[in-house]
């Protein structure tokens, strides 16, 4: 199993661990919401998962116009 992070504006790859056995209170998720699970977790057939973050450089730019925060993409 592998735990792939991609930025959820710009669609950068952030990182990539490769884990064999992890939680998910481990990683923090059992502190979502049933929804922001959905929105930000996807499972893959392989055991693989894809996990949706921010990476610095969207956060830079949501910190210096905090408009932003209205738009799912906003760096092209």
């Amino acid at each position: 199993m592998a735990l792939h992070y991609h930025c959820r504006h710009c669609g950068v790859k952030v990182g990539s661990l490769e884990q064999q056995s992890i939680s998910s209170e481990q990683l923090g998720f059992t502190s979502l919401t049933n929804e922001e699970r959905q929105e930000m977790i996807t499972y893959q057939q392989n055991g693989d998962v894809h996990i949706k973050t921010i990476c610095e450089d969207c956060q830079d730019a949501l910190n210096r116009n905090p408009d932003l925060h209205q738009y799912d993409r906003f760096i092209q």
